[in-house]
């Protein structure tokens, strides 16, 4: 590439989806990453694009919101500009109500879920009974459903994400100059790297554990049950995760905390009992000190920007979170919530 527009350091979530707004653009884009695409908890195997609760609104809830409306159609894009799938699907979620009080909590929901998302969402109260096996055992009889969830297999998302990009005439390569202006992504390992930079904790990695079973219930809504995501994906497989852990030896090993997990999911959807578990997968996910996104000009690289700290939502918010970088990268138009700015974890 003789002409370098964006470099973006970080071939992640958030990183490919940057680079991809700024393609789009015109812009002439090069990735950089050692460890090539989704070499970190990109390359996982959950993908619950799933929604904050309608209620007590804020800026965090509504950039969420516009990302996961934004999704259908910026995937398609992506899938049409490099001809490889994301498995992408708004399927919605199912999840069980516990007791009386979340009832009334859920209801209440459903309620203000009818304003805040505009009619382009719903979430709904439902009998169990009306959704057939693949529906969690809920102690009161009484599921969410919520319509505004969608899933991805973020590994094949990111292998999605790549294959536009280099239909772009982009670069993806493991080292090379930084040229143009520069976005770093570079996930929990970067988070590190800035605390210490900054003499002070801005953020860390979580670890997390999944696992994939096959089993085709691919047109079935992904649920969230006794704390465990289930999310049926397009190729005939299902990921279970994932445990949250803050302090870890080995970033990539699987455990006991897994085999937990699994059992919770046993138990709380008996249609998954069975199914052979085809991959043990373990990652760090970034989190930023704030628990928000970490979106703008860098603290400590002088002309440079950051985009990091997707924790848990970073193919969710991926969509919005790309295009308002473009905006102010390319354009020096920034629209970035307050609450997103690096000064909100520093």
């Amino acid at each position: 590439m003789a002409m370098v527009d964006v470099t973006v350091m970080g071939a992640g979530a958030f990183g490919l989806s940057v680079a991809w707004a700024c393609a789009k653009r015109g812009a002439k884009v090069r990735v950089i990453d050692p460890g090539g695409v989704g070499a970190g908890s990109s390359g996982g195997l959950v993908g619950a694009l799933a929604p904050h609760t309608p209620e007590n609104w804020n800026v965090k809830k509504a950039f969420q919101f516009e990302s996961l409306i934004m999704a259908e159609g910026w995937w398609a894009e992506v899938e049409a500009a490099g001809r490889v799938s994301a498995g992408y699907g708004r399927t919605g979620r199912i999840q069980p109500v516990k007791d009386e009080r979340a009832l009334e909590l859920a209801q209440a929901r459903a309620e203000s879920a009818k304003e805040l998302w505009q009619g382009k969402a719903q979430w709904q109260v439902v009998a169990r009974d009306s959704l057939g096996d693949w529906a969690p055992e809920s102690p009161t009889g009484w599921l969410i459903h919520d319509t505004l969830s969608g899933r991805m297999f973020p590994r094949r998302a990111c292998a999605s994400l790549a294959a536009a990009l280099r239909a772009k005439d982009c670069e993806i390569v493991e080292e090379g100059a930084q040229r143009g202006k520069v976005i770093w992504a570079t996930g929990w390992q970067g988070l590190l790297d800035l605390s210490e930079d900054m003499g002070k904790p801005v953020g860390n990695g979580v670890k997390g554990q999944a696992a994939l079973l096959r089993l085709d219930q691919s047109s079935a809504p992904q649920l969230f049950a006794d704390a465990v995501h289930i999310v049926p994906h397009a190729d005939g497989t299902v990921a279970i995760g994932s445990t949250s852990e803050r302090e870890f030896d080995d970033p990539s090993s699987t455990d006991a905390q897994l085999d937990d997990v699994l059992a919770r999911a046993y138990a709380a959807v008996p249609a998954l009992k069975g199914a052979e578990v085809i991959e043990r997968w373990a990652g760090v996910r970034p989190r930023a000190k704030s628990r928000a996104p970490m979106l703008g000009k860098h603290p400590t690289k002088d002309g440079a920007f950051i985009a990091n700290g997707g924790f848990k939502i970073g193919f969710g918010m991926g969509p919005k979170a790309g295009e308002v970088m473009a905006d102010l990268v390319l354009e020096g138009r920034d629209e970035i919530p307050e609450a997103f700015r690096p000064e909100a974890s520093l």
